[in-house]
């Protein structure tokens, strides 16, 4: 008699395709209404305010949940059910936007209440990105990841194609309040959908089952130590920070170089965020097709070196070379998946599922640190220097870093680098 054979894992299952849809297409909505928030957002403290201090302000409340709070929400994360955070994360941010629904219905709002509607927001991800990003890697199967990350990053362009000239296009037939309400309706569509869709959670080999924070302490501490213990990735991460600090604010400012540079407007904006939109998905889409070099660090390298040299060109074009500035986007949106896509899918294939929650986060608060740092600076130096200067700057440090990583034998080897065994501190004491 033959024995039984062991049931498949979810990422062995055929039918992983089925059963991961739903997450996606639900994602489809949720960032299309968060595409239409933030253009609406943006813009509207642009015509109020005109001012390249209050841009990078909006952007700094933007990224401080997610760099401060973002390691705790991923050891949560590893320790609730994944799918109720979503569901929870998509419904809390839903409902920050209704009360600002409300405040512009009103007439009474203002800037700061702009400010914590993107700190709620900001927050509501800080837990639904690493719950996402974990469920993944027990959905897909191994062999399917890198093309779902592609698939990922050319949904982000798509998002940043049509949010931006449907967000323009929407302000000038309808108020405020009701853009805005768009997004209501599209994260409840999320939360339905994820209603349909089991997600397994992972065996976790630790002991301790009741939630304190020095529990919470020791799994971040834990995610800490795993990247310390694979010191390439330690490596990439402390590049990837120096670049965010430098590059990230050239892009809160972008809005302004369109009012005063370019002498546009919400179109012109909404054009140049499209045309970045419109290379992400061409980028996604190469990537899925050609699969990178062999080596994934050499294929997200190339792509930060057309990201540093289109970011330059964008420092150096004169006022009238707007048609120029949408090919330059264009190029900055093609390099991104092709950055970005091979590093996702290394850790996601070498990293166990039980600790992803915390290690993604961990990845992202480092690589981030230093952006609220940039956000503080660059308005200050934007008024004195010009609005171009972050551009060559960031331009020049990506094209910097995507040199040394290829040189510098600690990074050049990292995907031959043995990745640590995670060890609970709870099992161990």
């Amino acid at each position: 008699m033959n024995p039984t054979p062991p049931p498949l894992t979810p990422a062995e299952d055929p039918r992983w395709l089925r059963r991961f849809a739903p997450i996606w297409i639900g994602q489809v909505f949720s960032l299309f209404g968060s595409g239409l928030v933030h253009f609406s957002l943006i813009w509207w403290l642009t015509q109020t305010t005109g001012s390249a201090v209050v841009l990078a302000t909006a952007s700094l409340v933007g990224f401080l949940p997610q760099v401060v709070l973002g390691p705790f929400a991923g050891a949560l994360v590893d320790r609730w059910n994944r799918r109720r955070v979503m569901m929870l994360s998509d419904s809390g941010i839903a409902l920050a936007t209704l009360g600002l629904v409300l405040l512009f219905a009103l007439g009474l709002a203002q800037p700061w209440h702009v400010y914590l509607i993107l700190f709620l927001r900001s927050l509501g991800g800080a837990f639904h990105w690493p719950a996402l990003q974990a469920s993944t890697t027990l959905l897909v199967p191994e062999r399917h990841l890198a093309r779902v990350a592609g698939a990922n990053q050319a949904l982000n362009g798509l998002i940043n194609i049509a949010a931006p000239p449907v967000g323009a296009l929407l302000l000038d037939v309808l108020p405020l309040q009701s853009v805005l309400a768009i997004d209501i309706v599209t994260a409840l569509i999320a939360v339905g959908l994820l209603g349909l869709v089991q997600i397994p959670q992972p065996k976790r080999t630790d002991t301790q089952t009741t939630l304190t924070p020095r529990v919470v302490f020791q799994d971040v501490h834990e995610g800490l130590r795993y990247l310390v213990g694979w010191p390439g990735m330690l490596a990439i991460l402390l590049m990837a920070t120096l670049i965010n600090f430098l590059l990230n604010p050239a892009f809160a400012l972008l809005p302004l170089l369109v009012t005063r540079h370019f002498h546009g407007g919400a179109l012109h904006l909404g054009w140049l965020e499209s045309g970045y939109g419109i290379g992400v998905v061409l980028g996604g889409v190469i990537l899925s097709i050609w699969g990178g070099f062999r080596r994934k660090l050499w294929t997200s390298m190339s792509g930060l070196f057309l990201l540093g040299t289109s970011a330059i060109g964008m420092g150096l074009l004169p006022s009238s070379a707007y048609p120029l500035a949408l090919g330059l986007m264009f190029g900055l949106g093609v390099a991104n998946p092709i950055t970005n896509g091979p590093l996702f899918a290394l850790v996601q294939s070498r990293v166990a599922p039980e600790i992803q929650g915390r290690v993604f986060t961990v990845i992202h608060s480092l690589a981030a640190a230093m952006t609220p740092v940039g956000m503080l600076i660059a308005g200050p130096v934007a008024e004195w220097l010009g609005l171009q200067t972050w551009y060559i700057i960031g331009g020049a440090g990506c094209v910097l870093m995507s040199i040394i990583a290829l040189s510098w034998p600690l990074t050049a080897n990292l995907e031959t680098q043995s990745t640590p065994h995670m060890v609970s501190a709870d099992s161990s004491a």
